[in-house]
């Protein structure tokens, strides 16, 4: 296939499952168009070629790279580095690189990401409202970039100053409010820098803890494989049919609560429906807001918020957005309730 040839993600599904994710790998980021004035066009010559009889992630129960990556993002939480200051405040520090690296999204399709700390999504930091934060960031990547966080903060905090490669900031301020917050770059143009790659969920905890639940960290995303506006798959945490074959695992009756949110690119909406069950939810993860008890919710870009559920009968239950297109490019799978 040609570089002027042009696959979209409504080829990929006219194929249907079988060779779809064969016929989206074999045409992969070969145009890009100039950032800034002062940085040059990014060019990818990297074709993936995945020869496959059926729908891969649909049904291949290999544990790869990208799926490790998915999964560990769906339990871990970085604190930072904890210690209390001569006031008793709580100091959180955390170390955060920009870096240009390969992030498989499906199996044997990779993605050339802009990351942070080497994932797309990029850590999920966490902390308690009150405590002082210093995210330590230093780009290594070959574009300026920055941290923007949601949340209340100082104007000078709010990364909207470019870190050139080579360069250091600390962003340092108050962890408030309380809540589900996220933080992406803040570099122009921003659809560029967020669809590489560069986002993440952002949790500050209220100081009188909630209820003890499973936890689990979800960020839904897209990938536009081939520069033209629009995404040929899509995920939570980054990787293709990530819980198809491997289901994540709850108990009967334990409350499970999900962060969740929407850093998709290209799109206006995405949406979260599970099967056979329903959750409250709560917007920007605030206990105080008015919540909803529902099985489908819908976030714009930047949206966020809490779900929380518990499973009465075992078995499986699946979930994915409520965007057929979305759902058969990518983002579905299951909870197992045993």
């Amino acid at each position: 296939m040609s570089v002027d040839d042009k696959v979209s993600r409504r080829d990929i599904l006219k194929i249907g499952s079988a060779g779809a994710l064969g016929l989206a790998g074999s045409y992969l980021l070969n145009k890009m168009t100039p950032l800034t004035p002062t940085v040059k066009a990014e060019t990818h010559s990297k074709n993936v070629h995945a020869k496959m009889n059926h729908h891969n992630n649909m049904n291949d129960l290999s544990k790869t790279s990208g799926y490790k990556m998915a999964e560990r993002l769906l339990t871990k939480f970085d604190y930072g580095k904890v210690s209390t200051l001569a006031n008793g405040q709580t100091l959180r520090e955390y170390e955060v690189i920009a870096i240009d690296k390969e992030i498989e999204i499906a199996k044997g399709i990779t993605f050339p990401g802009w990351t942070f700390n080497g994932t797309i999504p990029g850590p999920t930091f966490r902390c308690t409202e009150g405590d002082l934060l210093r995210f330590h960031f230093v780009n290594q990547g070959s574009h300026p970039h920055s941290i923007h966080f949601h949340g209340i903060h100082p104007p000078e905090m709010d990364g909207l100053t470019s870190i050139y490669p080579g360069e250091k900031f600390t962003y340092e301020f108050e962890a408030k409010p309380y809540g589900m917050q996220v933080y992406h770059c803040h570099v122009m143009p921003l659809a560029r820098h967020i669809h590489k790659g560069l986002y993440g969920n952002f949790i500050i905890d209220p100081k009188t803890p909630r209820e003890k639940a499973h936890e689990l960290n979800m960020v839904m995303n897209g990938f536009d494989l081939d520069l033209d506006g629009e995404n040929e798959f899509y995920t939570v945490n980054g990787y293709a049919f990530a819980f198809m074959n491997h289901p994540i695992k709850v108990k009967k009756d334990q409350l499970v609560r999900i962060y969740l949110s929407n850093l998709t690119e290209f799109d206006l909406i995405n949406s979260f429906h599970l099967h056979a069950n329903y959750f409250t939810y709560y917007p920007t993860g605030r206990n105080d807001n008015p919540s909803q008890f529902t099985d489908t919710i819908m976030q714009s870009q930047g949206e966020r918020g809490i779900l929380e559920t518990r499973f009465t009968y075992p078995g499986k239950y699946m979930f994915h957005a409520h965007v057929s297109e979305f759902a058969e490019l990518g983002w579905m799978g299951f909870f197992e309730v045993e």
